[in-house]
């Protein structure tokens, strides 16, 4: 089992939702976040003051996955969350050990 975490803008979140449904992953943890990268910050102008935007908002996404979806769920993240633009975002992969469902009481790729 692997836990994923993506971290995409989040008008693609839509997007990468519908494509995971669609090769049968149904389930993901999803939190507002801010941060950045090379995208860095930005610049705005408020009631005529400028300021500087230092994080940017992101939606960071946590599914836990059995080993044989991952290569097919991070080509459905990627293809559906990429702009071509800097700051689409990245997916990290870890190994997860163990899941437990609270309800059942089933464990491993059962409780996923």
């Amino acid at each position: 089992m692997k836990m994923m975490t993506a971290i995409i803008k989040p008008f693609k979140l839509d997007d990468v939702r519908d494509a995971l449904h669609q090769i049968g992953i149904a389930g993901m943890t999803v939190e507002e976040v801010k941060g950045y990268g090379r995208q860095k910050g930005h610049t705005e102008l408020y009631r005529g003051a400028e300021y500087v935007v230092e994080f940017q908002p992101k939606v960071k996404l946590q599914i836990a996955i059995s080993d044989g979806d991952v290569e097919a769920a991070i080509d459905a993240i990627c293809s559906s969350a990429s702009t071509g633009k800097i700051g689409d975002g990245k997916i990290f992969i870890t190994p997860l050990e163990q899941s437990i469902r609270i309800r059942t009481g089933e464990t491993g790729e059962d409780a996923l």
